[in-house]
């Protein structure tokens, strides 16, 4: 599959908004902030919304980072992305490939329907990549 060199806008998974919000040091938050300082078009779904908010416990912390997420552009899903979503899932599957958590089927779909790259911690994606045509955001800095 041919690597794209550029992308408009960069969806960004649950996996690295966690590690970012929690302080990680690691290659894919790196390529957060450095994409935030370059004033990047930075997306989120629903799907990642719904996944970094139900898991703040205190309100304060719930608040603040709600408000860091409302400044993002966001994509919405359509009826034919939980069908590309489906059929991402059906194609692996016959490949001999399960992907853990389906609902990351969403993302990528999401991510390949607004034509966005996806930064990611998260193996599934990878399977993704190879074979359902999600382009992926490198974390070494390469677009």
């Amino acid at each position: 599959m041919a690597e794209r060199a550029f992308f408009l806008m960069v969806l960004v998974d649950t996996s690295v908004w966690i590690d970012f919000f929690t302080g990680r040091r690691a290659a894919h938050v790196k390529k957060l902030e450095i994409m935030i300082a370059d004033g990047e078009d930075i997306c989120i779904c629903g799907v990642v919304l719904t996944e970094i908010l139900q898991g703040i416990r205190m309100d304060r912390e719930y608040r603040k980072i709600k408000e860091h997420l409302d400044a993002l552009i966001y994509l919405p899903v359509s009826r034919q992305t939980f069908i590309t979503a489906a059929d991402m899932y059906r194609k692996m599957r016959k490949k001999g490939i399960t992907i853990r958590r389906p609902v990351d089927c969403i993302i990528g779909a999401c991510a390949v329907e607004h034509d966005a790259g996806l930064l990611h911690n998260d193996r599934d994606f990878k399977h993704m990549e190879k074979h359902c045509g999600l382009g992926v955001i490198q974390k070494e800095g390469n677009t």
